[in-house]
């Protein structure tokens, strides 16, 4: 985080006489200074900064309890390697080193079904990230959030649910007529 968006970012907290800290968008803030700033909060967390999408809206977070809510522009799809995520336009949760928990607002498909991840853990010993949804966990490489990813449109993610999404995720091909 710059240094002056810190300074402007703690001042605008304490004149709210509030703990939290929070990033919106507004006239003379470039969209890639709030895209960053919720992004490379992670790091400081012991967890990379490509859990989160590139369409960050704004974002708050309570330094003294973890609490984070996180507003996307819109809805999105993100492949991570051949894994695909749906994230919500709000996700909300509760971060401390290394671990994100009572997580909101992201799903992932895992064979045919869509589950809500609700604890991310990072490894950095195994160089893996923890996603658990339930008594569902997987470790995905942590190189596959070393950058902010790229959202998909709705479309391209309901067509992916859908039997081609099914035919592309069991690597088929469709017939020709």
């Amino acid at each position: 985080m710059s240094p002056p968006l810190a300074i402007l970012l703690l001042l605008a907290g304490a004149a709210a006489g509030a703990p939290l800290a929070s990033a919106a968008a507004c006239d003379g803030a470039s969209s890639s200074q709030l895209h960053g700033v919720a992004n490379d909060l992670l790091p400081e967390y012991g967890l990379p900064r490509g859990l989160i999408p590139d369409t960050v809206a704004s974002y708050a977070f309570d330094n003294d309890t973890g609490d984070f809510e996180i507003h996307l522009a819109s809805t999105c799809y993100i492949w991570f390697g051949s894994h695909l995520a749906y994230f919500e336009d709000a996700i909300r949760g509760r971060i401390a080193y290394g671990t994100i928990t009572n997580l909101s607002g992201i799903r992932a498909k895992r064979f045919f079904l869509w589950v809500s991840i609700t604890t991310i853990v990072a490894h950095p010993d195994a160089g893996t990230v923890e996603f658990q949804a339930g008594f569902i966990s997987e470790a995905l490489p942590q190189s596959d959030f070393a950058e902010m990813p790229l959202c998909g449109s709705a479309a391209a993610g309901a067509q992916l649910r859908g039997a081609t999404g099914l035919i592309r995720q069991l690597g088929l091909q469709l017939p020709v007529a």
